[in-house]
């Protein structure tokens, strides 16, 4: 039996400045904060052994699992139907002032039983930057906090914490095994930054509020759809999704949350998606326009605007393939030979060295995404247009330059 759940078998939970994978087997094994292209904290899924996962399950073998979003948000529920009963886990992070940096990002996870008794068990194993640093951690009855060099994980619980290796140890992992009759419920907030001592309490009127304010951002954000067609409920949720892998601070887009998942199991094309490629985004807006989303085009569009003002003379001309969320380039590609790779699949890669190559095409799909929102209503601004300007200009005078091709093989030009 593999140590990896397939890569289908996994939600999205996140908060538009990050986000986490949650397996079906109610394992939490990817995370970054306080980015989508920070270290991982939690990294399972690229190393079972050694990459870092946050789990709360059933303890009755052989369960059968459902997992399900709360209808048009990103509220995250996994059922347990097991010979003792039926219990669920909720899992979804809070949108507070997403469009505010933050280093302060939570995670809840919220156990229940809706019929039956039913015992669970919780694994807290934090693996910071990539599995490369260590932590301490520092335990009570209901709070661990994990300490690395650049890095705080508190997390909270209304179940009794325990280590085996004592209340103070390095790389430690925190444990907790609870049981619930039918209708009681126990729960989770891992929080991150340097507040977390204080963050993260579980006082049952925070968690609703927050949970009842998670679902209500969700429903009245798609609610600004416009699309009403027979296949309503799948566009609803492949547009959550595609806001779920936008920067809100920037309106920067993440082709993907994760890095190094593997074109093909066993083989070598295993790349950092963590960034904002101009082409990715370019379709996403596009559809995004098409539903009605015009609020976030014209954030990135802006933010795309400010690459191109702020070019230097390059060989790949005013844009880069891909940027950071932030607007940076600085993608220096690296191996991380402490991870196996999912499947085994090495190596495991951060950063991209594609940044600098030259692929012509993402020009005529940014375009098109101008032309799509102007079609929408969007009108331009005069410095917006001089950008446009700029860019076929450079265009006119290298369109029938060798580039890589879309798929950003590292042979050289053709």
């Amino acid at each position: 039996m593999s140590d990896y759940l397939p890569i289908e078998d996994h939600g999205l939970i996140g908060d538009l400045q990050t986000a986490a994978l949650v397996g079906k087997d109610g394992t939490i094994d990817w995370f970054c904060a306080p980015r989508f292209d920070s270290p991982s904290i939690f990294g399972s899924i690229l190393d079972a052994d050694d990459g870092g996962h946050f789990r709360l399950t059933v303890t009755e073998p052989n369960p059968v699992i459902k997992q399900l979003y709360m209808i048009d948000t990103a509220v995250l529920l996994t059922r347990y139907l097991t010979e003792a009963g039926v219990a669920e886990v909720l899992d979804f992070m809070p949108i507070d002032q997403p469009k505010t940096a933050s280093d302060t990002h939570e995670i809840f996870r919220l156990a229940r039983v809706v019929r039956g008794e039913i015992t669970f068990s919780m694994e807290c194993s934090p693996r910071f930057d990539y599995g490369r640093a260590e932590h301490e951690l520092t335990l009570t009855d209901h709070h661990a906090l994990f300490t690395s060099d650049d890095i705080e994980l508190s997390l909270h619980a209304t179940a009794k914490l325990s280590h085996a290796g004592g209340k103070h140890r390095r790389n430690g992992v925190a444990r907790s095994e609870f049981t619930l009759k039918e209708g009681e419920n126990s729960g989770f907030i891992l929080s991150t930054g340097p507040v977390g001592r204080e963050a993260g309490t579980l006082a049952p009127e925070r968690v609703t509020r927050m949970l009842n304010d998670t679902i209500n951002y969700w429903r009245t954000w798609v609610n600004r759809g416009t699309y009403v067609g027979r296949w309503r409920e799948m566009v609803n949720r492949s547009a959550v999704t595609i806001k779920l892998l936008t920067y809100a601070p920037t309106g920067a887009m993440v082709a993907a949350p994760t890095t190094s998942l593997p074109e093909k199991v066993g083989g070598p094309r295993n790349w950092d998606y963590r960034f904002s490629w101009v082409r990715d985004s370019s379709f996403a807006l596009t559809a995004l326009i098409q539903l009605g989303y015009t609020d976030e085009v014209t954030e990135f569009l802006k933010w795309l605007a400010e690459r191109v003002a702020t070019a230097s003379n390059h060989p790949s001309g005013p844009l880069k393939l891909m940027y950071r969320i932030d607007g940076r380039t600085d993608l220096v590609e690296e191996d991380l030979t402490n991870f196996e790779g999912y499947e085994r699949s090495a190596p495991v890669r951060i950063g991209n060295g594609a940044v600098d190559q030259l692929q012509l095409d993402i020009y005529g799909e940014a375009l098109d995404a101008v032309y799509q929102m102007s079609k929408a209503g969007r009108l331009l601004g005069h410095d917006a247009w001089m950008d446009i300007v700029s860019v076929t200009n450079w265009l006119a005078a290298h369109w029938d330059q060798p580039d890589e091709g879309i798929w950003e093989t590292r042979g050289g030009r053709k």
